[in-house]
């Protein structure tokens, strides 16, 4: 088999090949395909900067009662009206947009979902920093990390200034934190469809950040105390947070380094949420030796985060997260094989992959820690 596509590789790669392949009608419309998705990736960035600009005048919001006409778009839209032709073109071709026949521009099936989704829109205006890292891949391939954005963006990975991560302040933590909070919610949806938490008593949400995870089961779930752990400038943020929402007489967060110090104790269901994949093997294992020492005998744990090779989304791990986790300066995607592993070495049973609607999200693994749940 390996000698086949070998061998088909080497005919493909023959310009007198490819010259006759594009004028047989039978193969025609192959050559056209892959000359298309080639362009696309060499275009892919162009494409990305069209709709960081839609984002950047409101557009999508603009249009989200039905389709404008030209004029009226450029009574919102501050842009000349040479550049908002030419953006608003540019939508139509990459199918952001609709243009009608009346020239009134519309959401298309791509776009109308992006309404309202702040969680998806803050992460198009991240992605201008990362975008600066991806100028020089062989840099990054390189592990030079020295002047990435990101490198910056997120200061509890790189120790920023040689401080450690339990002494970065609020301040210091604010911008991250507030990315965290407002795409937290791609990642919780899941877990609420995918597993009821009624027979549980107390959640440790373990780097929790500002405290959206919580708010989101606090309202699913009455009964329910939690305790958040993060460091403690993000703690801090979490605190005022639940003080804010009317919820510090039932969550609390307690700050500190969950690789060094013990993590808070007398809970039944521990939370990893889009955590473990910006660790290597030595600080993952390391953390889930913690949170098992923390469980409850008979106690859960729910890890969930955007996985390695997840079937129907390949590029979204290796590709996307392999790149953006190298820019972060630590981590890696992994798979489900991978993961399962490390809950498996630290001791947990009962590994199951539970259904996810959404998998290039995020998916999900439920593990218990052995022994009988006190009562």
């Amino acid at each position: 088999m390996d000698t086949f596509f070998d061998w088909r590789n080497r005919l493909i790669a023959s310009p007198r090949f490819q010259r006759w392949a594009i004028r047989f009608p039978l193969t025609r419309w192959l050559v056209r395909k892959q000359a298309s998705d080639i362009f696309d990736l060499m275009a892919g960035f162009v494409y990305t900067q069209i709709l960081l600009a839609c984002t950047q005048v409101n557009l999508f919001d603009i249009l989200a009662n039905g389709a404008l006409s030209f004029n009226d778009l450029q009574k919102q839209i501050p842009l000349k009206p040479a550049g908002l032709r030419r953006l608003l073109d540019a939508a139509v071709a990459i199918k952001l947009l609709v243009k009608r026949n009346d020239d009134r521009y519309a959401l298309s099936m791509m776009s109308a979902p992006l309404v309202g989704n702040v969680a998806i829109l803050e992460m198009v205006k991240h992605h201008a920093d990362f975008y600066r890292d991806l100028s020089d891949p062989m840099a990054l391939l390189q592990g030079d990390t020295s002047s990435a954005s990101l490198n910056e963006y997120w200061p509890y990975i790189t120790q920023a200034q040689g401080a450690a991560p339990e002494n970065l302040s609020a301040e210091k933590v604010a911008d991250y934190s507030k990315l965290m909070a407002h795409t937290q919610s791609l990642v919780t949806d899941e877990i609420i469809d995918a597993y009821s938490m009624n027979k549980h008593q107390h959640v440790l949400d373990i780097g929790g950040g500002q405290g959206a995870f919580i708010k989101r089961l606090a309202g699913h779930y009455p009964h329910l105390r939690f305790t958040l752990f993060d460091i403690p400038g993000v703690a801090e943020l979490s605190n005022a947070h639940f003080n804010e929402i009317g919820l510090s007489n039932r969550a609390h967060a307690v700050g500190g380094n969950f690789f060094q110090d013990p993590l808070p104790k007398g809970c039944d269901l521990a939370t990893l949420v889009r955590v473990i994949f910006d660790h290597d093997d030595v600080r993952v294992k390391q953390l889930l030796a913690n949170v098992f020492d923390a469980l409850n005998p008979g106690g859960t744990l729910l890890l969930a985060e955007p996985m390695a090779e997840t079937k129907g989304f390949e590029a979204m791990g290796h590709a996307y997260f392999g790149f953006y986790l190298l820019a972060m300066g630590r981590g890696r995607p992994r798979t489900e094989a991978e993961i399962r592993g490390l809950l498996s070495e630290a001791g947990f049973t009962g590994i199951e992959l539970l259904n996810s609607y959404m998998p290039l999200n995020a998916q999900i693994l439920q593990c218990n820690k052995p022994g009988t749940p006190s009562v």
